[in-house]
């Protein structure tokens, strides 16, 4: 419990390589994840009260087939393990699912979000849920971004943390290398119709718009970033 306590900050989760998976979704999603063979990664341990194990008996079932250790705990020690405002009271505690850039970027990608100082866990989560659904290949937070990690983010990307690949990277003129080598022949053209038409896929999806959170992409960065005209959220 003390070990897992220190993961809800950025520096123990970098020590750890290790992060919390809070609520039925997230945790379901890690679970499946942990069974595959795309990616995999481990789930060491679900904490969970009396009343989220009796409303999620199947999830604590799959653990424990998983041989996953399940701890009881109170609902005040659960409260410790969260970074929401309202705790679950089911959290797995994780390995970290962040790769390199040219790892999550591929030879070809099609899609990539790439994310440029966003600060706000809730934004960076949900800009996760929307590239998942609209079919990219990969995530991308560049420069001072959030860690994907953080409680907040995980939450609200609602699983999709562990659907794609992430990456983190502090140097933004290196993302935008990283895409320009890996461009796709035949992308080039008219950047703003790609970008419209993943809109309106988003809106026939029923999900929301990705918006501008924390700075624009910086001046410095821009020319790089037309060199690799695939779609990207910024």
């Amino acid at each position: 419990m003390v070990a897992a306590r220190k993961l809800t900050t950025r520096s123990g989760r970098s020590a750890a390589g290790r992060f919390l998976a809070e609520g039925a979704q997230a945790v379901r999603e890690a679970l499946a994840r942990a069974a595959g063979r795309d990616r995999p990664a481990a789930v060491h341990e679900l904490f969970v009260t009396e009343q989220a194990a009796s409303r999620h008996a199947d999830l604590v079932r799959q653990a424990r087939a998983a041989g996953v250790r399940v701890s009881t705990v109170t609902p005040r020690a659960a409260e410790l393990l969260s970074e929401t405002v309202t705790p679950q009271g089911l959290v797995a505690v994780c390995d970290t699912v962040d790769v390199t850039v040219a790892e999550a970027i591929g030879d070809s990608p099609r899609m990539v979000a790439v994310l440029v100082g966003v600060s706000d866990p809730g934004n960076a989560g949900t800009v996760v849920r929307v590239a998942d659904a609209a079919g990219a290949d990969a995530v991308v937070l560049a420069g001072d971004s959030v860690d994907p990690h953080n409680g907040k983010c995980v939450r609200a990307s609602t699983g999709s943390l562990f659907h794609l690949p992430v990456a983190r990277e502090r140097d933004v003129a290196d993302v935008m290398t990283v895409r320009q080598r890996s461009a796709r022949p035949g992308t080039r053209g008219d950047p703003g119709r790609r970008r419209r038409r993943g809109r309106a896929d988003l809106r026939r999806r029923g999900e929301p718009e990705p918006g501008h959170s924390g700075s624009r992409l910086p001046v410095r960065d821009r020319s790089r970033a037309a060199l690799a005209e695939q779609p990207t959220v910024t």
